[in-house]
């Protein structure tokens, strides 16, 4: 099959999220083309940092949950294609976030860029809506059913229903897409804590480590989202987006420590710290007791996961998309790390 046939490109461009991981690549990446990237960030900091990246970047702070922000990042944007980028994954306290910012927050966005005139919007979803794959060679497609995976999953379950309900009723034009685990440049403090411990041997294999990941390198989503813009027949669908086939979690650890010296940087620890998979079951019911008292405890929930296959088909993206990752996990990783050293953060 085709890609779909191309419409044609907005000259702006509305992104929430954009001072996240996702956002700061995309804003890099479309503001040399547009004429105006308006971007929603949280705090003058971060403002300032995105308003250097080009003269198009036009930062508006707010929070997403909040009308009024929403009204001055929407001014003049009729037409323009909307990237709904900003979520919370990891509360800070209470699991009430998820809710708040996942589901009350796009709810606004659509109303706000229906009120406004916007044209396409982008969606990004997650994963975690479908939860854990049933068996290691299992792969999610667009047709399998959700099995949301603890509050956040619940949340974005919620969020892609919002987005669907505007589409049916002709609100605004949308394209869902699904991405799993990131990884590249402007990761968050979580993410190069990661990748130390897998530098030092002690990222444990929850398991035997044969598990799946699906993973996609930032820059293989800024395409997926730059895909999704502009094909004509993805308006009302979903797709999932990752960097090619799943990898089980010894090939992704042992690409990582692969990638480390391949930038120069020694790897120590000879032998794979390892847990039982009991481990990561315990974390789990630990993890869904926490949140259904309304508390979170990141570590828990991260745990808890790591004993899973979360593997998905990218098929119908290549098809119907045109969407193509050049970036496979080793040049990524590389790519990743570079960024972290650039910037003096220790690994």
């Amino acid at each position: 099959m085709s890609p779909l046939p191309d419409l044609p490109r907005t000259d702006t461009m509305v992104i929430t999220g954009a001072s996240g991981w996702l956002g700061q690549n995309l804003v890099r990446a479309v503001a040399p083309e547009r004429s105006a990237v308006r971007c929603l960030v949280r705090t003058q900091e971060e403002a300032a940092l995105l308003a250097v990246v080009g003269p198009s970047v036009l930062p508006i702070v707010g929070d997403v949950r909040d009308p009024s922000a929403l009204d001055r990042l929407f001014e003049g944007a009729a037409g323009a294609t909307v990237v709904h980028a900003a979520a919370i994954i990891h509360p800070e306290k209470r699991v009430q976030e998820l809710h708040d910012v996942n589901v009350g927050g796009t709810q606004l966005v659509l109303d706000r860029a229906r009120r406004h005139g916007a044209g396409r919007l982008v969606h990004i979803s997650s994963n975690s809506p479908y939860g854990a794959n049933p068996t290691i060679d299992h792969r999610f497609t667009e047709a399998s059913p959700q099995h949301p995976y603890m509050g956040y999953g619940r949340s974005k379950a919620d969020a892609e229903v919002l987005v669907k309900t505007a589409f049916d009723r002709g609100d605004l034009e949308s394209v869902v897409l699904r991405p799993p685990w990131f990884y590249g440049p402007h990761q968050p403090a979580r993410q190069t804590q990661w990748i130390r411990t897998v530098r030092r041997g002690r990222f444990p294999l929850v398991g035997d480590g044969s598990n799946r990941r699906s993973m996609v390198f930032t820059g293989n989503l800024v395409h997926a989202v730059r895909r999704a813009e502009v094909a004509a027949g993805a308006a009302g669908k979903q797709y999932w987006i990752a960097d090619g086939d799943p990898l089980d979690m010894r090939q992704i650890i042992a690409t990582v420590r692969s990638a480390l010296e391949a930038e120069g940087l020694p790897v120590s620890g000879s032998r794979q710290l390892r847990m039982p998979r009991l481990a990561g079951v315990v974390a789990e019911h630990v993890d869904g007791f926490l949140q259904g008292r309304g508390k979170y405890l990141q570590a828990m929930h991260v745990l808890g996961e790591l004993k899973d296959t979360i593997a998905c088909d990218i098929s119908l993206a290549r098809e119907e998309l045109g969407y193509d990752p050049p970036t496979d996990l080793l040049e990524g990783m590389r790519t990743s790390i570079r960024w972290c050293v650039e910037r003096g953060q220790a690994l």
